[in-house]
């Protein structure tokens, strides 16, 4: 669904080596929406001073020292999500109900908070377009 290209740009021949790969991923055949769609990484920016991509979306990070990586990791989520036609969603469950076991089969469900005081729950999920239509007919409250 995603390519993610680290290079080391402390490396002499970053370009060249970018240029390589490039040339591999295109030789591929790869459908052009994933080239098209590529994240570009530069690692070990901390062993180079006040350093700035020159290349247009390019992400600065240290994976070292773990500068930039929240960046990285939200740049992946986004493009995934594009991809696959999924969202990220918070619905509000009745716990007595059968819609968090549903959820479970048939969504990614990434967080669960559960309000006792009221049996409900927020459930942050990973859903596709469809299955949250089929959510909303089952569940329409």
């Amino acid at each position: 669904d995603l390519i993610v290209h680290v290079r080391d740009i402390t490396h002499p021949e970053t370009i060249l080596q970018k240029a390589t790969v490039m040339s591999v991923l295109k030789n591929l055949n790869l459908p052009s929406h994933l080239l098209d769609s590529m994240v570009e990484v530069h690692n070990k920016v901390d062993l180079v001073e006040r350093y700035k991509p020159t290349e247009e979306n390019a992400l600065p990070i240290s994976a070292l020292h773990g500068h930039g990586l929240e960046e990285l990791k939200a740049e992946i989520e986004k493009k995934i999500l594009t991809a696959t036609g999924k969202k990220i969603l918070t619905v509000n469950v009745n716990l007595e109900g059968p819609q968090l076991s549903w959820l479970y089969k048939e969504a990614t469900v990434q967080e669960v908070e559960v309000m006792p005081e009221d049996g409900t729950a927020r459930v942050k999920v990973i859903i596709g377009n469809s299955a949250f239509g089929r959510y909303r007919n089952l569940f329409p409250n």
